[in-house]
Order: C-alpha cells, then structure tokens, then sequence
C-alpha cells in the first residue's frame, strides 16, 4: 500500500474514482499516483502553493454574497485532477450531446407548436408556471433554429459507478472559464503529467462559440460584433465574464453600455453608437429587457426583445430558455426524446418525480428517507431539504407543504456522489484523503446546429469529507478534469489567432463609454484621495508635534473645515480629525473616498494591470487594518505617510503602465479637474483666511502642493507669499502649479475637439488667461505698501474660485456628452 493511501477511506457505498471495490488503483490512475509517490512532500507543498500564488496573481475569484472572505473570494482549485479515461468518456460526451439536441428542440417546441404539451408529454403548469417561459417570445426563432448555443449538464456519477444528470443549465450556464484557467493552473504546476497523460485540450469549445456566433449573426453584409454581456462586478463568476472576454474576444459590456434604435441594437462608445450583431448574455432572462419582461430590471436592455423579434440581433443564449432549468421537467425527457428525436436518452437523470402528478406526494412521504425535496421553480427560496435529516417537526411541516402546493415540490432521490482524492500535507508528511464530487460539461453549438462536447469540465469538490452537497457558494473546491486520450492528442492549446499587419489596431474601437466614464471617476477619486490625504497629514503632523506652530495648525483646520474634509461638530478635535479620515458613514472621508476609488477601478478591472489591481487591493487591505476605536493619532499619521506612497505608486501606473487611449485620456482629464478643483478652492480658502502672511501657514500650504523641495532648491529662503503664489499658481514647469493643470487640461480637452468634434472651452479657457496675467508687482506692492493687501488677495481667491466652478462646469459637460450622450440641443434643455 502506497505511504499517500495508507490513511484513504474505502467506503463500499460510493464510488472511488481513484479505487476499484477491491482497493487496487484503477488503470487511468496508476500513472499519476507513481508520479506523486516520486515527490516528496516539500515539492507537492510547493506546487500547491504555485497553484494558490497564481490564482492570486491572476485575480482568480468567485464572489459569495456577504461572504466573511470578502467580496472577491478567491476561487479554491485542488492540486490534483480528476481523471477519467477516453473510452469512459466517450459514453459521457455522447450522452450530453444528445441532451443538447433534445433541449434545443424542446425549446423550439414550447416557443413554437406546442406539440409536447398538447399531447400531455410536458405538464402545462412546470411550463406556464415557470418564470422564464417567456410569453412575449412565443413564435421566434433564432437564427438556425438554435436555441441553445451554450449548455452544461451537473453529472454525478451514483454507487453503481453510472453517471447520471442532476441538472440541465440552459440559460447562461457558468463555469467553461473556470474549466479553463484551471486548465492553464494546473497544467503548469503538474507539467510532465499534463504532457504524459496525452490530455485532451479544451480549445475546441472556445473556439466554436467564437465561430458559431460570429457565422449566425444577422450582419447584413457588415463585419460582426459580438459583446458579452455581463449583470457586472457583483455577480458571483464576474472573474469568468472578464476571463471570458479577453479569451473569446469580445468587448465586455453591462447592459447600460448598450442602446435599442430602431429595432437595433448599438454599443454606445465615444466615438458614437456602433451596431451589436450579438449577443453572449451572462444575465438571467427575465432580467434582459425591463420594457417587454421584467419591467424593474436595472441590468438589461430596453427594447433587446423587439430588435431579436425583428431579426436584427443574435441572443445567446435565446430568451426564455431558463424555463428548462426546472428540476421537474427530469422525469419527463425521456418521453420527450421518443416524440422529438426518436431516440432512448443515453444519459438518464437521477430518479426525479414532479409532486404535482397524481399520487407523487404521497410516494415521496414512503421514501423520504432516500429523497431530496426541490424546489420545482427557482423564484422559490428555499434550500433542498434531505429526508433523513428531517425530525418529525420538520417532517410534519414539509408534509403539510407538500400537500397545499404539491406542483411547487420535486422529490429526486438522493444521489451518492464519487469520492475523488485531494492532496492534504500534515506536518511532514503528507496523504491523500477523499471528498465527494460532481461535474458540469459543457456543450456548445455548431454553426450547422451540430453540438461539440468540451474533452474536461469543471470537477467540483465538497468542501468536508462528511458533506452532502457538492456547492461552491458553501465553500467547495475545484478540480481540473483531464479526459485522456489512448492516442496523441490532435488540436493545439488554445492561442490567439493569427493576426497579420493588416489587422493591426492602434486605437480600441468597442471602447465602452461606461468603461471611459469610470476611468474618468478612477482618475478623480484617485486624486481626491491625495488631495484630502495630503491636507489631513498637514494637519495631523501639526498636531502631533508639542512643538509645532499654533498659528499654522489653526489655519490648517479652518481651511480643512471650509473644504469640507474635516467634519463640524461638538465632538473633540481628535475624534473629529479620525472620522475625517476612518469614519465609514461619512460621504467626506477619506476612507469612503478610497471605497469609491476602489468602486471604479472594479468596473474597469480588465483595463488595468495586474500589478495596478494588486496594488488596490493591498490599499484596501491596509484601510480595512484600522479600527476607529483602537487607532491613535500617530498611528493615522503613519497610515496618511503609507497611504501616499500608495497613491503615488497608482499615479505611476496611469503614467507608465497604461496606453495612452481615449480611456487613459479621460482618466488624466479626471485627474487634472479634480487637482485644478481642489486646489484652486484650497488657495482660495488659504488666501481669504488671513494668514497668507504666516510663514509656518505658507510651509504647509507649499507641502500641500508637493513643492516643498522645489520652493527651497529655488529660493534658498523660508517661505514668502509671493514665491510661494508663483509657485503653486503660475509655475509652467511645476506639474502641481495650477496653471500647469490648466494646460494640460486645455491639451486634452482640445485634442476631443479634434477627434469627436466637442465645443471648445472657451468659458474655461479665458479664466486661464485671467490668472496667467495675474501681476504679480501689484501683489508685491500691496505687500509691502501696506495698502489694498485684502482686495488683492480678495480679488485673486475670487478667480481661483472661478476656476474651480468652471472645472466643475466641464466635467459635467463631459458627462452629458461622452458618458449619457446627450447633444449640444439636448444639452442646453437640460440646463434649463
């Protein structure tokens, strides 16, 4: 007996993917347990490690609602794969491929002729009932008559060593993603097995749906567009969206992203609307379209039904195919793929009864102990209740239930899922233990109407070795599944495809305005969190320090207080100066700030590095690290210290990390409003406060704009108002001076004008002449003349004011045009 299995459970009611009933290691197995007896412990931790490092590096997650890990959990993958050999699974990819063409016709028959339910072969009330049979799409047909272009059947495989289905995924079934990143995982942490073992490669899948939806697009001799549509971040498989996108190579939208016009479908970008050929929806079908289905749905598309109902656009998978996801339409399949295909299912589902027939309940009641009560519709929001872990309370309630709504119910029996091995280390050595699995396959579509079976799938493992049920959302794991093949694999990985110089692209073209308008939000939040971090260490250091200037620290908080960063109250100054900046209710602070910042850059996460995400992430980290009620002063100051070089770090990621697109563009447009507005109200508020005369005022005002070092290497002296002015105002070298930030605005906001036709800004533009001639001798005469000082500095915090509602003024401007598309016309009646 091997060292790895001297500690594996051999249980004669279930099935060991890895054993045989007489404990010897099944053939498809030998060669991976001699391998793994090859390594030693430290190698298998290290590879296991690899694993975790990866999934990390990648930004691999699965998001569980209020979830104690965090909202972006980190997807859990097995270091060891699920094997299964060529003959076995040419009996499994048969099967499921023939499921494919029966749902797809039963689909066409419940949106068509209706023949199953006229002939009693499909219970009226599983169908009407289900709140995805969708009425307004009754009597479309998509284009070649497929319906399913993506399917996935749930297998477990039972004690007797069959598999069998637990449930159907029509609608947008998830998973082929993950299939494949942990493909790419593990075939790197195992390398010499993956090749040894001759497994089969995943690429054909990927590379059909591509095919299929670009060759069924109703393009009316046009160049297809297809866009995967996704509900957004907060979605469970949000990471599989993203991945999805960027392997298949279609510009990830939400549904905001997209408009209806005259029956056809547009992706708003900033360059204009451009025609949707296709649709890859990763959203629920109710959810598609609030005017025709479900009317307060915030994710869909208005009007995406009428342009499918007119021809003009491909959905995949089509509307109302949800309504085969009911558990109880199992048990009348096979009689259905008498009628349709004149065909015995190969694959049969686990034994499954719709309480709503005659005498099913009181069947169920008799073998309760060996069933599983379901839900018969998914708007129901109950778990599946197992009949042996019922007391007779329980068992009595459910009886009654069962009896008041019987068709709400399905009775299935309870399906004893395979045991597979995980690796676990313990100490210094390590063993190879079991958990229960299941396994999603996947199926898609042929152009011809023809159904391709993914070689693999997604193993999913129990998260104990006592569970019962096989769930991600419960804290389950993930295998990669290796089908094996007896010959040399044919096909190649999947790559890119070849792209020659002539189609080579210097600008996107699918650019998302919604993903240009979070950047512009990234930029300013980014710079907002600088800014309010910058003024609150002016204030806190000066704080701190016994010694400091009094008179500073005074005109530090006034202007912190009239800025709106350090809140009002009657509370102590050290409670108020920690809400400014931990205080999570706040809109104000800077940790709500920094929650946003990390709200836009989640919208926009494909578009950044992996090294810019990293480096959010750990900001979030260290702010979730302070707790209000144990952080003293001098540990926010050192946090305000960290939380700078953090921010400046992302500020080099935007300068040299990023392509300087009309996304990076509007990212920096946003980032120079937000400084031009801040800082042109925080000179204002310094200049009206009155100790524009104070030299420990004017230190900090000069560490405020970051010119402390370049003010001393210029001047030689401690700090004057005049210089200073110059410096933070006028200075075209200085890229913190204001005027700097007004060039490069007016720049980029001229090189709109030149690409998208925008109005100038010429409301903007002469206030930036206005402060470009700002004499500074008449300052210098007031100074030292002792006469009209206060008009001078009045009149100067009043065109600094100026500027900063002129900023305001272009970016909602901006908006308007780029982000809402609304014209010049529609703009002006907006404004009025």
């Amino acid at each position: 007996m091997s060292e790895l299995l001297a500690h594996y459970p051999l249980t004669a009611t279930a099935y060991h993917e890895l054993l045989d009933a007489e404990g010897a290691v099944r053939p498809h197995w030998q060669r991976m347990l001699q391998r793994l007896e090859r390594s030693s412990v430290a190698q298998l931790r290290q590879r296991q490690a690899l694993l975790a490092r990866q999934i990390q590096e990648n930004g691999v997650t699965y998001n569980v609602y209020a979830d104690p890990k965090g909202a972006d959990r980190p997807w859990e993958l097995d270091l060891l794969p699920n094997l299964l050999s060529a003959q076995e699974w040419e009996g499994i990819a048969s099967g499921v491929a023939q499921r494919a063409r029966l749902l797809n016709a039963v689909l066409a028959d419940l949106y068509g002729e209706q023949n199953l339910l006229s002939e009693g072969l499909l219970p009226s009330e599983l169908v009407y009932g289900h709140p995805n049979f969708l009425w307004p799409c009754s009597g479309l047909t998509p284009p070649g008559g497929i319906y399913l272009h993506c399917y996935a059947a749930d297998l477990a495989r039972d004690a007797d060593g069959r598999w069998h289905v637990l449930a159907d995924r029509t609608q947008a079934p998830s998973g082929a993603g993950y299939a494949l990143e942990n493909r790419q995982i593990v075939s790197r942490a195992l390398p010499e097995l993956y090749r040894d073992l001759r497994v089969q490669y995943l690429a054909g899948y990927f590379r059909t749906l591509q095919e299929t939806l670009s060759q069924c697009a109703p393009g009316d001799g046009e160049t297809p567009l297809v866009v995967l549509l996704t509900p957004g971040r907060f979605n469970e498989t949000y990471f599989e969206h993203l991945y999805l996108a960027r392997q298949l190579g279609f510009p990830l939208v939400e549904g905001h992203d997209l408009t209806v016009r005259d029956a056809t479908l547009y992706l708003k970008t900033l360059g204009g609307l451009q025609r949707v050929h296709a649709v890859l929806r990763r959203l629920d079908d109710d959810f598609c379209d609030p005017l025709e289905l479900r009317t307060d749905s915030a994710l869909g598309v208005p009007g995406l039904l009428d342009a499918v109902r007119c021809g003009r656009v491909l959905v995949a998978n089509a509307l109302g195919s949800g309504v085969l996801e009911s558990p109880g339409l199992l048990g009348f399949l096979p009689a259905a793929a008498r009628r349709l295909l004149g065909e015995e299912l190969l694959l049969p589902a686990v034994q499954t009864r719709w309480c709503g027939e005659p005498g099913a309940v009181s069947s169920a009641l008799a073998e309760l102990d060996h069933l599983v009560i379901k839900p018969a519709f998914p708007s129901q929001s109950f778990e599946p209740l197992f009949g042996h872990a019922l007391d007779a309370t329980a068992r009595a309630e459910l009886e009654a239930r069962l009896a008041a709504q019987p068709h709400a119910y399905v009775a299935q029996r309870q399906a004893q899922l395979s045991q597979a091995p995980v690796w676990h280390s313990h100490g210094a050595r390590g063993e190879l233990q079991s958990r229960a699995i299941g396994m999603r396959v996947f199926v898609v579509a042929g152009s011809d109407g023809s159904y391709w079976v993914m070689p693999g799938g997604l193993t999913r493992v129990a998260s104990a070795a006592d569970a019962e049920v096989v769930s991600m959302q419960r804290g389950g794991a993930s295998k990669d599944t290796w089908v094996l093949a007896d010959l040399p694999v044919h096909g190649e990985p999947l790559r890119p495809r070849s792209i020659g110089a002539r189609d080579l692209i210097r600008e996107d073209p699918y650019l998302p305005s919604r993903v240009v308008e979070n950047l512009f939000w990234f930029g300013r939040y980014a710079e907002r969190c600088d800014d309010n971090a910058r003024l609150l260490r002016v204030v806190l250091s000066r704080y701190v320090d016994a010694d400091g200037d009094e008179q500073a620290l005074r005109s530090a908080l006034a202007l912190a207080s009239a800025l709106g960063v350090l809140p009002q109250g009657e509370e102590p100054l050290e409670q108020r100066l920690l809400a400014a900046l931990l205080e999570g209710d706040s809109g104000s602070s800077l940790s709500a700030n920094l929650r946003r910042l990390h709200w836009a850059a989640a919208q926009v996460r494909g578009r950044l590095s992996r090294e810019n995400w990293l480096a959010l992430l750990e900001l979030q980290r260290e702010l979730q690290g302070l707790d209000p009620r144990r952080t003293e002063l001098g540990d926010a100051l050192d946090f305000l210290n960290r939380l700078l070089m953090s921010l400046a770090a992302l500020s080099g990621f935007a300068l040299d990390d990023m392509t300087r697109d009309d996304g990076w563009r509007f990212l920096m447009i946003g980032r120079r409003i937000e400084r031009i507005q801040f800082f042109a109200d925080a000179i204002a508020g310094f200049l009206e406060g009155g100790a524009a005369w104070d030299p420990g005022a004017l230190e900090w005002l000069l560490e405020l704009g970051n010119s402390t070092i370049t003010y001393r290497s210029r001047y030689l002296a401690g700090p004057q108002l005049i210089p200073v002015l110059d410096l933070l105002l006028l200075h075209e070298q200085n890229p913190h001076a204001l005027f700097f930030q007004l060039q490069a605005l007016d720049r980029s906001l001229e090189r709109l004008h030149q690409e998208f036709g925008a109005p100038r800004e010429m409301d903007l533009k002469h206030l930036t002449e206005r402060l470009r001639s700002f004499d500074f001798a008449t300052l210098e005469e007031a100074l030292f003349g002792n006469a009209g000082l206060d008009e001078v500095l009045a009149g100067l915090a009043r065109l600094l004011r100026e500027l900063a509602r002129g900023a305001g003024q272009v970016s909602d401007r901006l908006g308007l045009r780029y982000f809402a598309h609304v014209d010049d016309v529609s703009q002006r009646t907006v404004s009025t």
